[in-house]
């Protein structure tokens, strides 16, 4: 019993310890956003509160100055949204057709799935970017888009997660006369909810921050997403700090909104996705 409760204390003193080194950026960003850029410029971002130094300037600027963060901030919504829901829906579908059906080259292909979960995606880049090129999609949301929607390690997680799914459940699709299509949407869809949360925050996450790849293939002004138009606020010609600092606290809000709103099923689909098919 003694050694049972040293060991629930080392273990919440240690998640504490890491939860607090997790909050401590959010909290230096908090404050930094009530402070001027000058302040910002001078000591950098740190922990230090000084209500003298304090106030909320930074966000009137935001809502009333002349800027377009608003227009990026959309931008990004609408990239997200949209990037998400065909990356769950056509993950799901490929996932869904390893693991309930059985044809000639199955294990091969899911291989390569594993294979391109190991590829890293600087490597990536210039083919991808000289396909981009050719086929016409520079400049367009479409390219950025198109090729992440079928994620490789979105199919995997979903793979493993119906391996747990009993299979008595198509079967018994099947009995009652249900078409396959009608299987997939009625009976497998509503058991994936967990799977679909999980990974609607992490695919959800990867595409708000992305930065790197939207940098590449987008030179309107008008699309920028939210990450590339807070990057132009830093120019060898001068600094918006104040933007910049209160944007980027502004910029954490869709993604705490959209954990909140799948938690309840977020545990459950990280769990059951680590089944082993």
């Amino acid at each position: 019993m003694k050694k049972e409760l040293t060991a629930k204390i080392v273990l919440f003193a240690l998640f504490a310890v890491i939860c607090l080194l997790i909050l401590i950026p959010f909290y230096a960003v908090t404050i930094a956003s009530f402070k001027p850029g000058e302040d910002l410029i001078r000591y950098g971002l740190n922990l230090r509160f000084d209500l003298s130094v304090m106030s909320l300037d930074n966000f009137a600027y935001l809502f009333t100055g002349d800027h377009a963060y608003f227009k990026w901030f959309f931008n990004s919504l609408l990239l997200t949204v949209v990037q998400v829901a065909l990356t769950l829906i056509v993950s799901a579908t490929v996932a869904y057709g390893f693991s309930a059906y059985e044809f000639k080259g199955k294990n091969v292909l899911f291989v390569c799935v594993l294979l391109i979960m190991m590829v890293p995606f600087e490597i990536l880049l210039l083919p991808l970017y000289t396909l981009i090129n050719n086929i016409g999609l520079m400049n367009s949301y479409s390219a950025i888009v198109l090729p992440g929607i079928a994620s490789a390690a979105t199919i995997f997680f979903f793979r493993q997660y119906l391996s747990g799914v009993p299979k008595e459940i198509i079967a018994a699709g099947r009995v009652d006369g249900a078409t396959e299509y009608g299987i997939y949407a009625r009976l497998i869809l509503p058991v994936m909810k967990p799977s679909f949360a999980a990974m609607a925050i992490l695919n959800g996450m990867n595409s708000w921050n992305n930065f790197l790849w939207p940098f590449m293939v987008l030179s309107d002004d008008n699309k920028y997403t939210l990450p590339i138009g807070l990057k132009t606020l830093l120019t060898p010609y001068g600094n918006n700090y104040d933007l910049l600092i209160v944007g980027s606290f502004f910029s954490i809000i869709p993604i705490f909104i959209l954990f909140v709103a799948f938690q309840k099923y977020f545990i459950d689909g990280m769990t059951a996705g680590a089944v082993k098919g």
